[in-house]
């Protein structure tokens, strides 16, 4: 399996999707203080590079 430039952007959003989920996680369940706020937040900003990664699939 040769790896293009959009078989690359795939598996960079589904790692950040995941990674996104994982810190949500972190936030919502072992942080109940002020630290949490802050993995939820960076949580969402892997959201959105992922969505824009996904963007640019079919496009470079």
């Amino acid at each position: 399996m040769s790896m293009n430039k959009n078989t690359v952007l795939g598996w960079a959003t589904i790692l950040m999707i995941l990674m996104g989920v994982i810190l949500i996680l972190m936030g919502a369940y072992r942080y109940e203080d002020v630290a949490g706020w802050g993995f939820a937040t960076v949580g969402i900003g892997f959201f959105c590079i992922a969505w824009v990664f996904n963007a640019l699939k079919g496009r470079v």
